[in-house]
Parts: C-alpha cells; structure tokens; sequence
C-alpha cells in the first residue's frame, strides 16, 4: 500500500517531458501490467501514444519521484470532436442541440496499483470537474467496463447508449454520461461529487434531450438506480423460471438471491459483441438471462456454448485470475445479468 502520510500532487502536463512522462506511465500500466494496446503501442521507445493525445487535455499525478496516475480531457472547445468519438459516445444527438464547447470526453483514466483503492480517483475527478465548472460544461462522457459500473453510477455518470462498444484492445465498453449541472439527481443518489459542483442556481441548465436519450437507460438497466421489486421481477422473468433454478443461486432463499442481485446490471449485446476478453483482469460473473454466448480459445476456435441460466465468467471469479478466453455474443438478443464482484465475495465470507 502507498504511503498515505503524504498526498501526490495532481498537475497539468503542459510540457512536452511531462506528456512524455504520461505516455510511458501509460505503457507500464496498459502494455506492460495489463497487457492491452500492445498493436498500437511504441514498444521500442516504451510510450502509448494516440492520435487523440494531440488535441487534448492532460493531467498527472506525481508522488515526488514518479508518474502514478493519470487522465485525458478532450475539449469540443478545443476543436471538432473525431469520427471516433462520435461514433463511440453516440454524440450526434447531442451536438445537435449543444455547441461543442458545452461537451467534454474523459479518458484513460489509470493509477498506479498501489493507489487503487484510495481516494486518488475520486481526486482525479475533483480536478476534472474543477475543468468543467471553468468553462460551464453541460455534459461529461466517458466509459465503463461492466464490472466497474458500479463505481461510475455513484459517481453520477448514467448509461443511455443503445449500444456497447467493441473495443479490440480494451474489450465490452459502456458509454456514460454526466450532466454536472443536474444536482437534483446528483444529490438523489449521493454523488461525493455534489462536494465540488458548482450550483448555478436559478440559471442552471439541462439539455432538454437528456430525458428521452435517459429514458430506457440505452442497452444497460441498474439495479443501483430501478425499484428493487421491479428489477428482481425482469430478472425473474427474463429466465423464464424461478432464479433459484440458476446453479449460482442453488441452495439460497429468494431474500438471500436478491442479495446477490445488489448492484447488478442487465446489459444487452448483439451479435458480435465480446463481452469477455482474454487476458482481462475483471473478475465480475454473468448470468445468461436470453440469446447464446459462444466460448473461444485463443485461435477463435468455439468450445462451449451458454444459454439462459448459465454462467459466465466464473472461473476468473473462483481462482482470482485474468480471463482466460474470449466469451461472444453469437445471436441478437443476448442479454445478461452482470453480477457484483464485491457483493459476492461480501455474501460468501
């Protein structure tokens, strides 16, 4: 664990040896501990450098000696967000309405490991929103992988995409947003973040498209943010039978699998969706809840094939390790249960 006595300073990268800095932390993390990006990355100089990085925002965290955390604001204000963002954060709808300059995407967002599970995260997001009250930003997007919804949604980011992203280095994606000047539901849901938000009062503003593109929730539905009956009855109905048919939940009460169903997400994939990458390092499980998913060894080779009220990912979650195949979705209407890690372990001890 890092030393706490002292806490690191977070700082804009505007030199070129302090951007250089942030692109060899950026290897040493995503390359070289959690094997990602490795197509892209420059191996010989040790950097992970994007096309994106030229036009954006940079911050670092410095404990005195080295580079430990680090994150990328890309700024409408800046210049016209790329095809890529457009297409990945489903920006179409709200450019119409916005000016760019109201709308601002968060990237690679790391710490070192032995600041995971500290509050230098929950600081990085302070300076960010310290950016956004500067210049009166409306929405903030980003991503998630499914087992860190959770920690997003307390945050205050919801989903309203209709559709995940692929992303060949970094796996199944969901996209989020933020609408900073929305208080009321910021303080609904006890967003530590209300701490730092600027209240604007009676000249608050919320995009008027929100409410629709809110509406369904895109292709995730929360447990943290629906009824509680509400939600454990789709999940019931969407097996078809009781869940205590599903082999995770034998031998429980209904009270004590809905237990289990705390901080849970539904999330519908399409045909060609991998949710489960190989070599991933998350450990949450999935319950089939309609459609098939399709297990594959490193050469694309099919090996099993799971169904409603079947289990994904629970090798990862038993033996504590990365992800050992590659899980696609194969027909339309898949739809699975995504089920806390940390509410599982909580359950079993």
């Amino acid at each position: 664990m890092a030393d706490q006595s002292t806490q690191p300073a977070i700082l804009p990268a505007l030199s070129e040896a302090e951007r250089e800095a942030v692109y060899r932390f950026r290897y040493r993390v995503y390359v070289e501990e959690m094997k990602r990006y490795g197509s892209i990355a420059d191996h010989e100089g040790r950097r992970l450098v994007e096309p994106d990085d030229a036009r954006s925002h940079h911050y670092y965290v410095s404990d005195g000696e080295a580079v430990v955390g680090t994150m990328r604001l890309t700024w409408g204000g800046d210049a016209p967000f790329t095809e890529r963002h457009v297409e990945q954060y489903d920006l179409a709808p709200f450019l119409a309405e916005l000016p760019p300059e109201q709308i601002v995407i968060g990237e690679r967002f790391m710490v070192e490991r032995a600041y995971r599970g500290t509050d230098l995260i929950y600081r990085l997001f302070c300076t960010y929103l310290g950016f956004v009250n500067e210049r009166r930003i409306q929405l903030i997007f980003g991503d998630s992988e499914p087992h860190l919804l959770n920690l997003y949604q307390g945050l205050g980011f919801r989903t309203y995409s209709k559709r995940n992203v692929n992303s060949p280095e970094t796996g199944y994606l969901i996209p989020l947003v933020m609408v900073p000047e929305d208080l009321d539901y910021m303080r609904a849901i006890k967003s530590p973040l209300c701490a730092v938000l600027q209240d604007f009062g009676a000249e608050t503003r919320v995009p008027a498209c929100l409410s629709a593109l809110l509406a369904t929730g895109g292709a995730v539905k929360s447990h943290r943010l629906s009824a509680r009956d509400g939600y454990w009855g789709d999940v019931k109905q969407a097996l078809g039978v009781s869940a205590s048919r599903v082999q995770l939940f034998d031998g429980l009460s209904e009270e004590q699998t809905q237990r289990c169903l705390g901080k849970s997400n539904v999330i519908a994939c399409r045909r060609g969706d991998r949710l489960i990458k190989r070599g991933n390092v998350a450990q949450n499980m999935f319950v089939v809840l309609s459609g098939t998913l399709e297990v594959r060894d490193d050469d694309g080779y099919p090996l099993a094939w799971a169904g409603a009220g079947d289990i994904v990912g629970e090798m990862a979650f038993l033996l504590k390790s990365p992800r050992s195949m590659d899980v696609y979705a194969v027909t339309d209407d898949v739809r699975v249960l995504s089920l806390s890690e940390s509410v599982i372990k909580a359950m079993i001890e």
